[in-house]
């Protein structure tokens, strides 16, 4: 599929709205040469009352419904084309960027039609996909760390719960195995 004539149509939109954003993620390095796929379009915007009413326009000009899938905790914005499927994601936040602006002062324009759309550079984009993947393998070592501690909390409790018990009553937390098979407490 010839992406041309959506990123004319999305850039032609951004410009009527004046909406300032830059493209990252998959489909921008793509345009720079990487090999890649995506069936989605993310962009960096500065997050502002104005800006999100250019966002709402946007979906509107472009036929799309605009949620946000992940409100209070993200700042992600999320148009959706239902008989397409097209997706545009916008973050305000981008992990490896420090801010908008030097994302924007490495972008590279690039044209569709008489507009254009700023596109984050292969560096940018590729720092931003490594401090995302740190980000997560820190957040799913935390994770398997609370449910460690967890599971050992509850494990403590049944301990403590079982010496609370005379000796003869203790028996019903040890494992038993069944004469056809298996076990049961």
């Amino acid at each position: 599929m010839n992406a041309e004539p959506i990123l004319t149509k999305i850039a032609q939109t951004f410009k009527d709205a004046r909406l300032d954003v830059i493209l990252v993620g998959n489909a921008a390095a793509a345009l720079q040469g990487a090999p890649v796929t995506t069936l989605d379009f993310d962009f960096m915007f500065r997050k502002t009352p104005l800006n999100l009413k250019k966002l709402k326009k946007v979906a509107g000009a472009l036929g799309m419904s605009s949620t946000q899938p992940y409100d209070p905790a993200s700042d992600l914005y999320r148009l959706i084309q239902k008989d397409t499927g097209i997706q545009l994601d916008f973050v305000s936040r981008l992990h490896g960027v420090k801010s908008f602006g030097s994302l924007k002062s490495h972008a590279a324009e690039v044209y569709f039609g008489t507009a254009r759309i700023l596109v984050a550079d292969l560096d940018d984009i590729i720092r931003s996909k490594r401090a995302m993947k740190k980000r997560k393998s820190k957040n799913r070592r935390d994770a398997l760390a609370a449910l460690k501690k967890e599971s050992d909390r509850a494990e403590r409790e049944q301990i403590r719960l079982l010496l609370s018990l005379p000796m003869n009553r203790r028996t019903h937390f040890l494992r038993v195995r069944l004469p056809n098979g298996g076990s049961a407490l």
